[in-house]
């Protein structure tokens, strides 16, 4: 039975079968901007064509739709399908088909399920005389929908507001709607004029391609066959949808995000909370509260949603609560909330009255509770709600099913993201461990540093400073590098660090220094090269030597604020083996001061690093007062939350000699 359901009479000659295919095909070309004049096109069709947003908003209609629905034109800019009522025909007006509250609900849960799964359907709405024939289908559009050309066109089209959302892969919902011909060929009927030739026109009569009641023809899918097809689009959608990044909050609002509207009205996802050791699933939460992660709701609930835990508060499920005897029980848990008075026994079932407020206020009918398990371990819980107002009927055991399985699937991915999460967190500590503050320089030298793990993920790399004492006053600067991210590059930095701080002690110059690394570095097979940059300072010469593996050239700002890059030849990175390494010597002027700093400093996607570099050299500086201050100037200066690596800084300066 289609969605809205009567039977289907599936005994129209084939042409009228390819005249109205061909029509839809038409409305799709045009809906799409695929066609030329596209606008005209719609125009010139004489069944009804409209558009819906992945919020379920109507976007545009043409005037055959109008006509056959009986829709205002305002309704078509932007306002909810549930929104959209039929106004009222005067009694001089064509009698013309209308969406009743029960249509209207039927084409929400229908289109709902089409930018879920990506399903064609169809319905049948309206009274038994004066049918309409609906076919939904998911389409992803290029350029919108068309703009109304000179002298055609209703006032009812409307460009998508930038707000609009999209379903899977930006896709919309185009309804095409036909006056049914089983109705139309009944003897006394009356219709729009000219709406009966029309559709036998076109022949917009027995398009079933969303029919599950029609009777099966050779080549055709069973009804079993074609519901394994729908749940297998779409599991494949959400695998798409769900889980793109390693981030716990990212992929908890992705699941929650694709639940709605296609398989709930509101959705709710609870986490544990981080550091709280594994739970096994089936064991009672006790005092155990979850850690709201994402919500996501139909744009017309937003209002109720004030009360509601948002995300990263925390949520208790109390025992005997709807949540806690589902994941007691390890699976899903149906709850039909109207049949439930608001006292003691709803309250046992909705432990929060938060969330029963909202739940009454947005007119909630069922609750379905899923558990978020991985691995035999409980993840967190689903929560989904349907309003029968908007979705049309609650859950059947096949919607349950499918749910299941994508709460199966995404809490997989979100036990991957938590992980992967805890890796990083090791990593990090492992590193901020390894990373101490340079050794002390001579009095001669102010230093300041700074480490900062990347904004934009969890990597951590192998971003390394030094500072090693020598002989005479001298004091040799090391930033470096090591390729790659993880506990791996981390305990090869510190390795290198101590090679480092060997080889420096034997007073080389910068050049051999980096060439006795490199060779050192070389014979481990398994080790990460590293880019590495020795400044030496000499300031009872005012000088500093400089020689580069492969880093990024080091600044020097002046005591007016002019910052300038050194172009400090650069050789291979450490660990290749080639060598090669040369040095420049610099006037140091007094109170100018050296900055040492790694890629993620500058480096930004989709941006040339001579760029990012210019970027550096324009900042204006101050070399005067405390070195932290300069460095908070030019940590804000470059955005470090856009940065996609580690940041590693080191400023220097020579203290004035007393007089």
């Amino acid at each position: 039975m289609p969605i809205g359901g009567r039977g289907e009479n599936v005994g129209a000659e084939a042409p009228k079968r390819d005249a109205a295919a061909a029509a839809i095909d038409a409305a799709a070309v045009a809906m799409t901007g695929e066609g030329t004049l596209s606008s005209r096109v719609l125009d010139a069709l004489p069944v009804g064509v409209a558009l819906l947003d992945a919020e379920l908003r109507w976007q545009y209609a043409n005037d055959a739709f109008l006509r056959l629905t009986d829709l205002p034109a305002e309704a078509t800019s932007g306002r909810p399908l549930g929104a959209s009522a039929p106004t009222s025909a005067s009694p001089a007006a064509p009698v013309s088909a209308g969406l009743a509250p029960d249509d209207t609900a039927a084409t929400a849960h229908a289109a709902a399920l089409v930018l879920a799964d990506g399903e064609t359907r169809e319905l049948v709405t309206g009274p038994a005389h004066d049918a309409i024939r609906m076919r939904l289908q998911r389409i992803t559009p290029e350029a919108g929908p068309p703009a109304s050309a000179p002298g055609t066109g209703s006032s009812a089209r409307a460009e998508p507001p930038p707000e609009a959302g999209a379903g899977p892969g930006g896709a919309m919902v185009l309804v095409v709607a036909l006056l049914d011909a089983a109705a139309a060929q009944q003897p006394g009927q009356d219709g729009v004029p000219g709406a009966v030739e029309a559709v036998e026109d076109v022949a917009a009569v027995e398009v079933v391609a969303g029919a599950q009641d029609a009777p099966q023809t050779a080549g055709q899918p069973s009804d079993g066959e074609a519901l394994a097809q729908r749940r297998l689009a779409t599991l494949t959608a959400a695998g798409e949808l769900i889980g793109t990044t390693l981030d716990t909050d990212t992929t908890c609002a992705e699941l929650a995000r694709f639940t709605v509207p296609g398989l709930a009205d509101l959705t709710t996802v609870d986490i544990l909370p981080p550091g709280v050791p594994e739970h096994r699933l089936g064991m009672p939460l006790g005092t155990l509260r979850l850690l709201r992660a994402a919500v996501a709701a139909r744009p017309e609930l937003h209002q109720q949603l004030a009360t509601l835990a948002h995300p990263g508060e925390s949520v208790r499920h109390r025992e005997g609560s709807l949540v806690a005897r589902s994941l007691v029980a390890g699976k899903p848990l149906l709850l039909d909330l109207a049949a439930i008075d608001e006292g003691a026994e709803g309250a046992a079932a909705i432990s929060d009255p938060a969330t029963m407020e909202v739940y009454r206020a947005a007119g909630i009918a069922s609750v379905l509770a899923v558990p978020l398990a991985a691995r035999g371990h409980l993840v967190g819980a689903l929560t989904l709600a349907r309003a029968p107002q908007t979705s049309g009927e609650g859950y059947s055991d096949e919607d349950i099913a499918l749910i299941e399985d994508l709460a199966g699937r995404a809490a997989l991915s979100i036990d991957n993201a938590r992980r992967y999460m805890r890796s990083q967190g090791i990593a990090l500590e492992l590193q901020r461990a390894l990373l101490a503050e340079p050794a002390n320089p001579h009095p001669n030298m102010e230093i300041a540093c700074r480490y900062l793990p990347s904004g934009s993920s969890s990597v951590v790399g192998g971003d390394w400073y030094e500072s090693v004492r020598l002989p005479f006053g001298r004091t040799l600067l090391v930033i470096g590098d090591v390729m790659g991210h993880g506990v791996e590059a981390a305990v090869d930095m510190s390795t290198y660090r101590s090679m480092l701080r060997y080889v420096a002690a034997m007073d080389l110059p910068p050049h051999r220094i980096l060439r006795q690394l490199d060779a050192m570095i070389s014979e481990n097979d398994a080790a990460r090269p590293a880019t590495c940059l020795l400044a030496l300072v000499d300031p009872s010469r005012d000088r500093v030597t400089f020689a580069s593996a492969g880093h990024l050239p080091p600044a020097l700002v002046s005591p007016d604020g002019v910052t300038e890059l050194v172009p400090v030849p650069s050789g291979p990175p450490l660990g290749t083996g080639v060598g090669g390494y040369q040095q420049l010597v610099l006037g140091l002027t007094p109170g100018a001061v050296l900055l040492l700093y790694t890629d993620g400093l500058v480096e930004r996607r989709h941006e040339d690093i001579d760029v990012s570099l210019e970027r550096l050299a324009a900042l204006p500086l101050p070399a005067a007062g405390d070195l932290d201050d300069l460095l908070d100037a030019a940590l804000h200066s470059s955005t470090p939350s856009e940065a996609e690596d580690d940041i590693a800084v080191l400023a220097a300066r020579v203290r004035p000699r007393p007089s």
